[in-house]
């Protein structure tokens, strides 16, 4: 694996340490509950939620940022503007929630991710 696979791998997965520790200080550290709508009622959202979401994030991000690199002349840019756009619409199901507590709690969680992701994927 050359070093620069092995930098954007390291990346897609310190995405989820990241969502992860913010996880716990919020679900078993201030007791907010993480509950979404789901069929048949409420579902908590739990860390193999959490690690498989972010993971599929970076995985997404990093196979789109390949296509960007290879196609579009300012991939550096695309990618930032797409992530960007990407992240907004995210963040339209947390805010829509009833709970601030769960609410603000995932709202951080795609923020967390985003942070990780977004600058560390493109090259230098």
């Amino acid at each position: 694996m050359n070093t620069t696979s092995r930098r954007l791998l390291i990346t897609v997965f310190a995405a989820p340490f990241a969502a992860l520790a913010l996880w716990a200080l919020a679900v078993p550290g201030a007791g907010v509950s993480l509950d979404v709508a789901a069929h048949g009622g409420p579902r908590p959202v739990g860390p193999l939620a959490i690690a498989s979401a972010s993971i599929a994030a970076g995985l997404a991000g990093w196979a789109l940022l390949a296509l960007l690199e290879r196609f579009v002349p300012r991939p550096r840019l695309t990618w930032t503007l797409t992530a960007l756009t990407v992240l907004a619409l995210s963040l339209l199901s947390p805010l829509s929630l009833p709970s601030t507590g769960t609410n603000t709690t995932l709202t951080l969680l795609h923020l967390a991710v985003a942070a990780v992701l977004i600058p560390a994927l493109p090259r230098r």
